[in-house]
């Protein structure tokens, strides 16, 4: 950053000066004043130059900041979107869920065996009916065992062929959830997506504060210099006027001067020219003074 200006290299005026000094002096201490007065205002103009590039940048980061500001809103809204997606289809999913858990009471069929278990039971009995000698009674039981099994057995296929939709909705339900799942997926790349823009914009933002800060300082550096060189201009001014004056005073002093020569060799001719015409001889200078006089 840019220092004060050095105070000692600036040129003081007084009025005991303008009164005082001779116009010698005066013209010495104008072109001091003259010089340091240029000398100023370049140092201002390079400071305002300077501030005006800061001012540049601190617009350029204020845009960046903007721009990051923007998509980051931008983002938002689509993770507003995608969340509202993904909560519509969550809830679509339990009520499926809960359709499926509804249908499989309705059903019961996590009660009991299932099907296959219900066919090896069968097969085991039938193959001991077949290889093994029981009296009428036992015989009679394991028929019955048998038949009985076979019943729960086509019951069961019956419920599982006329309820054929429960696995069709069973993978609607869990297609439903991975939709969900894919919409969640999304809120979360898109927040951090909008995170990275958010700190961005913040940095940007405080960027722009700092180079504002020494545009702002470059400013005042530039016053300073301004109203230095501003000062000194007057004072050049001033001390112009003083020598205007003093130079008309000589000028008024010469031709008092003048006037006055003027007036004492009239005088003299006079008195020459009486003695010429008393009669008296007149030399060759007497004759000059009244020619110049033009009372010969």
């Amino acid at each position: 950053m840019t220092d004060s200006i050095d105070q000692s290299k600036n040129v003081d005026l007084t009025e005991q000066d303008l009164e005082t000094k001779s116009k010698g002096e005066l013209i010495k201490l104008a072109g001091k004043l003259r010089d340091r007065r240029n000398e100023l205002n370049q140092m201002a103009s390079e400071r305002a130059s300077e501030r005006d590039e800061l001012n540049a940048k601190t617009r350029e980061k204020v845009d960046e900041a903007q721009h990051h500001r923007e998509k980051r809103d931008e983002l938002n809204e689509k993770v507003q979107e995608h969340k509202e997606n993904r909560n519509d289809l969550n809830a679509k999913a339990s009520e499926l869920f809960e359709e499926v858990e509804q249908m499989k009471d309705d059903l019961k069929l996590d009660e009991g065996k299932d099907v296959e278990q219900l066919e090896d039971e069968i097969e085991e009995l039938e193959f001991k009916q077949q290889t093994e000698v029981l009296e009428a009674e036992a015989e009679t039981e394991l028929i019955e065992k048998i038949e009985n099994k076979r019943k729960k057995l086509q019951g069961r296929k019956e419920k599982l062929a006329q309820n054929e939709d429960l696995d069709e909705l069973e993978e609607e339900a869990e297609e439903v959830r991975a939709n969900a799942s894919e919409h969640h997926q999304k809120v979360t790349e898109l927040a951090d997506e909008a995170q990275e823009h958010h700190n961005s914009m913040i940095e940007a933002y405080r960027e722009a504060d700092d180079i504002r800060d020494e545009a702002d300082e470059m400013h005042e550096n530039f016053v300073e210099a301004q109203e230095a060189a501003d000062r000194h201009h007057e004072d050049f001014v001033r001390v112009q006027k003083r020598l205007r004056e003093l130079d008309k005073k000589e000028e008024q002093k010469e031709k008092q001067q003048r006037e006055q020569k003027q007036e004492a060799a009239r005088e003299e001719a006079e008195e020459i020219y009486q003695k010429f015409k008393d009669g008296e001889t007149l030399d060759t200078e007497d004759l000059m003074k009244l020619q110049k006089t033009g009372l010969l």
